[in-house]
Order: C-alpha cells, then structure tokens, then sequence
C-alpha cells in the first residue's frame, strides 16, 4: 500500500470514500503506540475504509518557556511509519492551512477539568489542544477518531467536548503501549540521557506499585468476606489451623490506611525514593481520580477510576498513567 501526503484539506476532500474514515491525530516523531493507534483505526475502518493520520506541531498547545522549537520534526518517517501499520493518508498541514488567519479569536475552552492537574501545570493547553482538536476534526471529516490512553486528561477532554458540542464522532481510547522496562512510550523519551531514563521508569513504577497495592487489599478484602463469623466456622478453622490467617486476612484489609488511600501511598513511596537519585525525578503531581471530571476522589469511592503521575526529568516533562476500579473484587482493569 501506498499512503498518501497530503498538505490541504481540499486535497483531502477531494478523496473518494467509501466506508468508514478512522483519523489518528498526532504531532509527529511517531513512534510504536502511534503504530498500534493506526493499526487499530485500520481494524475499525475495515479493508473498504481509510485511515487518515494527522502530524500537526500545534503550537497553541505549547505555553511559555515550552518545548515547541524542540519538539521533533520528523515527517519522511513519520510517513514510513503510518504506511507499514496501515495508513491509507497523512494529513500534514502547515499552520497557516489550520490557522488561515493567525491565532483563532474564537477558541474551544476546556471548562473546569481543564485546570486541573496537566491543566494547573500547562496553563492554557487544554484550550489549545481542544481548539485544534475540534479544527482537525472538522478538517478530516472522520467517522471515527482515535487517542491514546497515555494522555487520559486529554482523551476525557475530547470525549467531553464531542459530546457537549454534538460533533457526532464517535471517540476510541487505545491502552498505553510501554517499552520493555515499562516506561510508557513517548516522542520525548528520545530526549532522556541513559542517565535520565533509569530515573524515569521511576513513573511507571509507581503507577504499578499503586496497583499491586490495591490488587492485595481487595484479595484480602475478598478472602475476609469468604469467611462467616459463626462459632461453628471458626471451630472448623481452628481445627485446621486457619483462624489466624482469617483474622489476619480481615485486619489488614480494614486497616488504615485502606482503598485510595494505600494506592496514593504505595505510589508516592516510590516517587518519593526516586527525587535522590542522580538525576533526581522532580514531581508535578500525583493524583487518583474520576475520569469523568479528575477530581480526586474520596475513601468510599467505587467504579473506574486513574492514577495519574507527572515528572520532570532533567529538562524532560513526562506523564503516565493507570486505570484502576475501586468497589470490585477487580484491581485493575
């Protein structure tokens, strides 16, 4: 197959379609998590279908003293690249063919969950993600639009914004894909001395820490509930020798601190080992929270929930995170 570059819009309306058109919008530097969004759009769109893939460096997403002229620019493999997973078009417009008429005086605004956590920390970025979200979208005319999971804010935002203003797109989330070390995939890994890399699967350590916690305590949480208070049952443990394991089992998954709370601490244990290393990792957040609003969420808390992490490491920002239901005997999901 061969994908298509295309640099104006009327040059991809002009395009047949038949079927359904899946869009994966990135910034470019593609790499293999942007691979398995474009794979995955090829599934949905079908064989009779097409997939178009955005590399746009936007730069009202990028505040003061951001890595806008550092960000790579790396369009002949970015092509390569979204040809082998399937791309039948790469859309990569030049800022004047988004932006006809300098910075947009009208602009999507991000509400309320857009201040915070990466909104507290990047002023202003959410509405200039959202802005040129909703541009691209009108742009590429899709059926359906692809994100990642790595960015959860941004992909709640999206859907948020889909839904509120009736674009009539329906949104797809792809997991995060991790190298082997875990670290999450990133085009601003390439930035990170080897030095730097050892201290940033600092991240993903925590996020998995946080999740080993929390699997433990509803295993034990489990085990307590499987084992009634009777005189006859705790006769028949004694007599295997068990009751003390039932008891144990039942103090430590009502201990303090339990739920959120020992998630949040077994995380924040790692990161904060992590901030003396050499390079140390210097935290911006950790959070636990709603993916319908991120707002952290309480002790009683139960359904899908994030834990979400962002650090600088050297002169590298990263964020990572993970899904996580409270109130089931699942840990994760």
């Amino acid at each position: 197959m061969t994908t298509a570059l295309l640099s104006t819009a009327r040059e991809l309306h002009a395009r047949p379609r038949t079927g359904r058109r899946a869009v994966v919008m990135t910034m470019g530097a593609l790499h293999e998590g942007h691979a398995t969004l474009i794979r995955s759009a090829r599934e949905i769109a079908g064989p009779d279908g097409e997939v178009v893939v955005t590399v746009f460096v936007n730069p009202l997403q990028f505040g003061a003293g951001e890595d806008l002229d550092r960000y790579p620019r790396t369009l002949d493999a970015d092509l390569k690249v979204a040809e082998q997973a399937g791309a039948d078009a790469v859309f990569a417009p030049s800022v004047d063919e988004v932006y006809p008429g300098g910075d947009p005086q009208v602009r999507v605004t991000a509400g309320p969950m857009g201040e915070r956590l990466e909104g507290a920390s990047r002023p202003g970025h959410f509405d200039g993600m959202l802005t040129v979200v909703a541009k691209l979208l009108h742009l590429t005319r899709p059926d359906v639009a692809l994100y990642g999971q790595k960015d959860a804010q941004q992909l709640a935002l999206i859907r948020r914004m889909v839904r509120d203003l009736n674009f009539g797109i329906e949104i797809v989330g792809v997991p995060t894909v991790r190298e082997e070390d875990g670290l999450a995939l990133s085009s601003r890994n390439r930035f990170l001395s080897p030095d730097e890399r050892r201290t940033a699967l600092a991240l993903s350590r925590a996020l998995f820490a946080g999740r080993d916690r929390h699997a433990a305590q509803e295993a034990l949480r489990a085990r307590a509930r499987e084992v009634p208070a009777t005189q006859a049952r705790a006769e028949a443990l004694s007599a295997i020798g068990e009751s003390r394991a039932a008891a144990d089992a039942r103090a430590v998954a009502t201990a303090a601190p339990g739920g959120p709370a020992a998630v949040r601490a077994a995380a924040r244990q790692v990161l904060d080992e992590a901030a003396h290393y050499d390079p140390p990792l210097e935290l911006d957040y950790l959070a636990l929270v709603d993916p319908s609003d991120f707002t952290e969420i309480g002790d009683d808390f139960a359904g899908e929930a994030v834990l979400a992490v962002a650090a600088r490491v050297g002169a590298t920002r990263l964020i990572d995170n993970l899904p996580l239901t409270f109130g089931t005997l699942g840990a994760a999901s």
